[in-house]
């Protein structure tokens, strides 16, 4: 299908077996893509709430917090107004708990942008999604693609791995050679069905076991590590209240230097405060 490149180079493509491919994929998708909750709407909130949902979190755990996140703050306006714990509490069980207030930090910025009588929007285009907290250039793709159709292409996990294999790309090709290719490959009025039909080959036929392609990046082990610590010193907060630092070690069965050292990285991240060896959700 194509000529050998180098990891820097963007590989050329048949024209004729590109076709077959984008025909290949859909038609499979059309038989056997997934119903999921953020595919029955193209409200962009919505789906920036499903995208920042899905990073790093398997779907099946994303489908009833998704339901539940949106039956609570159904906007712009509602995630805004509502407090920072109150978001988390919701967020609990999902994991990567920046993700919530960065999210919520991306409603306030919107609804303080928005001229008073005008109800909030997430902006159109990619400079101005760009432009929020919390939203990378694969989400601020992801938004334009499933909400508005827009001809982009957005490269994550399993899009890489599809094309990888069936375009016989090398696995190490650059991320914007890769991002290059995509391009190409999007069949133009249909990126919303394309994305979502990438996404579902890739999770159901095009697996990393089936296919021998590593993922990047790996998560590190979360039993024993200093993420699961940091999750459960957050979810006692939610849980009692605001702790001074030696009740909150020893109900972790943490030193309470250890403790300290996590409520110092979960502060830097904006989750919680602690003032005068008291501990609380910000």
């Amino acid at each position: 299908m194509q000529r050998r490149t180098s990891p820097t180079d963007t590989p050329t493509l048949d024209a004729r077996l590109l076709a077959a491919f984008r025909r290949r994929v859909l038609e499979w998708y059309a038989a056997n893509g997934r119903d999921l909750p953020w595919r029955r709407t193209t409200d962009p909130y919505s789906i920036l709430v499903s995208e920042i949902m899905l990073q790093q979190t398997q779907v099946p755990r994303v489908v009833p917090k998704f339901d539940e996140f949106v039956g609570a703050y159904p906007g712009l306006e509602e995630l805004a107004a509502a407090p920072l714990e109150e978001v988390l509490r919701l967020w609990t069980g999902l994991g990567y708990n920046t993700r919530a207030r960065r999210l919520r930090d991306c409603a306030v910025r919107v609804v303080e942008q928005t001229p008073q009588g005008k109800a909030a929007a997430l902006p159109r285009g990619l400079d101005g999604l760009l432009a929020l907290p919390g939203i990378g250039p694969y989400t601020a793709r992801a938004v334009l693609i499933f909400a508005h159709n827009d001809d982009l292409a957005a490269v994550d996990a399993n899009v890489r791995r599809v094309l990888t294999h069936e375009l016989a790309l090398p696995p190490e090709l650059a991320p914007r050679g890769l991002q290059a290719v995509a391009g190409v490959v999007l069949p133009h009025g249909r990126s919303r069905d394309w994305h979502n039909a990438l996404m579902d080959y890739g999770a159901m036929v095009l697996t990393t076991r089936a296919t021998g392609i590593a993922p990047r990046t790996r998560q590190s082990a979360f039993q024993g590590s200093r993420r699961q610590h940091r999750a459960r010193l957050l979810r006692l907060l939610l849980k009692r209240g605001p702790q001074r630092i030696d009740p909150l070690a020893s109900a972790l069965s943490l030193e309470p230097a250890v403790t300290r050292e996590l409520v110092g990285l979960l502060g830097s991240d904006g989750l919680v405060t602690c003032q005068d060896d008291v501990v609380a959700v910000a």
